[in-house]
């Protein structure tokens, strides 16, 4: 229960979303053609967190029926979407609103604001002449930029704190922000809505810093040895369903919800598949820039996505060509 609203727990909300022939089992082992478990080749193409693991490692028996317990009984502890971020995204999709209410909303927080204006005097944002108010920041920007960094300064204020793992959350965020601004170059490359996709990508794994938290504690409270490739296998098994819950308690857009969902099962999307595509790559392309180690550039550009998104041989080395500008949005946002 948060907020007065009970979450659906993950096998409610997966039916909710499900189409014919999607498995609704909790562990996504079944599913290993998807962007976030495994590639064609069996390369981890999850290694942009800072735990790393192989896909044949088992969980814990006692840590995992613990967790699917609490997914159950609708006992997960959920991020609270902060208010601002909630108001924000609802002003973007909305399309009366101008500049004057976004910048009073935004006024409203007064760390927000200068975290805003902070990242917008960035060179990642490359303004003209230095920006001196939220009203100056819209005009150079627009409503839907200046949207975008707010809902993404207010997140990150909101993040899962989880002692000891700092630096796993850390470039979990990292990863989502890569994430992100990938989806939005893809967007504008498919000529879909930019805005939308990304928050598919920055959101697409919201769910594992809450797995990484509930697992770790249930590992201590049961005094069960848990390490970092048991961590990994969690993560890879239950974030999507967690992340579905996450979505319905936000409420967030259907798309958005459908893309944490099923990004890594695209084929199997409802209704939005455009978007959880656009995210599949997203993703992968933030592993390739994160952790170049991860899979070589061969193995990036054989994975099925490009083709079922219709990209060619020079769209992807357009992608490729946008490392350094994806890598200062990041350096940015992440401070």
């Amino acid at each position: 229960m948060i907020n007065g609203h009970r979450s659906l727990n993950a096998s409610e909300v997966l039916m909710s979303h499900a189409g014919k022939g999607f498995s609704t089992s909790y562990r996504q082992e079944s599913v290993l053609t998807s962007c976030e478990h495994q590639s064609a080749s069996g390369i981890d193409s999850n290694m942009d967190t800072a735990i790393h693991a192989p896909h044949n490692v088992e969980m814990p028996e006692q840590i995992e029926q613990a967790l699917v317990e609490r997914i159950d009984k609708d006992r997960i502890e959920l991020p609270v979407l902060p208010q601002v971020a909630g108001r924000v995204m609802a002003l973007a999709h909305d399309p009366s609103a101008d500049a004057a209410r976004l910048s009073a909303l935004i006024h409203q927080d007064q760390a927000l604001a200068a975290h805003v204006l902070r990242i917008a005097n960035s060179p990642a944002y490359m303004p003209r002449t230095p920006i001196a108010s939220l009203q100056h920041a819209v005009a150079m920007l627009g409503v839907n930029q200046l949207s975008e960094i707010a809902v993404t300064v207010s997140l990150k204020s909101a993040a899962v704190k989880i002692p000891g793992h700092e630096a796993d959350i850390r470039q979990l965020w990292r990863h989502a922000l890569a994430s992100g601004a990938y989806a939005k170059e893809i967007a504008r490359m498919r000529r879909y809505n930019v805005e939308s996709a990304y928050l598919c990508g920055l959101l697409h794994a919201v769910g594992k810093p809450v797995v990484l938290k509930t697992v770790t504690a249930i590992a201590a409270d049961l005094h069960v040895p848990l390490g970092p490739d048991g961590i990994q296998a969690f993560l890879d098994g239950y974030h999507a369903r967690v992340g579905s819950v996450i979505a319905v308690e936000w409420a967030l857009p259907p798309q958005v919800a459908e893309a944490i969902a099923y990004y890594g099962v695209y084929e199997h999307t409802p209704t939005h598949r455009q978007e959880a595509m656009m995210t599949c790559l997203a993703d992968r392309l933030a592993t390739y820039l994160l952790v170049p180690d991860s899979y070589d550039e061969s193995t990036l550009r054989d994975h099925s996505v490009f083709a079922d998104l219709n990209l060619y041989p020079n769209d992807v080395d357009s992608l490729l060509s946008l490392k350094e500008k994806i890598l200062s949005l990041v350096d940015t946002m992440a401070q």
